[in-house]
């Protein structure tokens, strides 16, 4: 790789970081192609982004970032989970880690700081905005849908 081609690397690796709401940082070390594809796969599903990293250009893309104090994280065969969301990223790569144990979730980062492990599968436990939507307009609907029943219970009964 030549200069040329680290630069434009290190300028897209920032943009992307700067771009983004939360990173999970994990080693991958012993996964195969075909994993490291499924992994991705479920990543792009649940609406984040997945890369594997050069770790000192990643060092150098995470300086006048939010994610600065994760650079310590970069050592080894590192990948970085990316999105806006700070739940689906999370989620989506302790699933995976859950399945297969060559995924090492090592910490990551959000607009608030630093975060470790436990703290990453705690944002994995969290349901998703999507379904807290699902929940919001269940319960909204609930009322609804019971007077509704209840008054067809009782014209029935009625007309019986």
């Amino acid at each position: 790789m030549n200069r040329e081609e680290k630069s434009q690397l290190l300028s897209e690796l920032n943009e992307l970081l700067s771009g983004s709401e939360l990173i999970v940082v994990a080693h991958y070390k012993g996964l195969t192609v075909k994993e490291v594809s499924e992994l991705r796969d479920k990543i792009r599903e649940a609406g984040a982004g997945f890369k594997v990293t050069k770790n000192r250009i990643t060092r150098l893309a995470l300086k006048g970032t939010k994610f600065e104090g994760i650079a310590d994280l970069f050592t080894g065969p590192t990948a970085i989970a990316f999105a806006n969301d700070p739940i689906s990223a999370c989620k989506a790569c302790v699933n995976f880690a859950k399945d297969n144990e060559k995924l090492v979730i090592v910490g990551g980062a959000n607009t608030a700081g630093v975060l470790s492990v436990n703290d990453i599968k705690t944002l994995a436990s969290i349901p998703s905005m999507d379904e807290l939507r699902a929940k919001i307009i269940g319960l909204l609907q609930a009322p609804g849908a019971q007077l509704a029943r209840l008054a067809k219970a009782y014209s029935e009964k009625e007309a019986a």
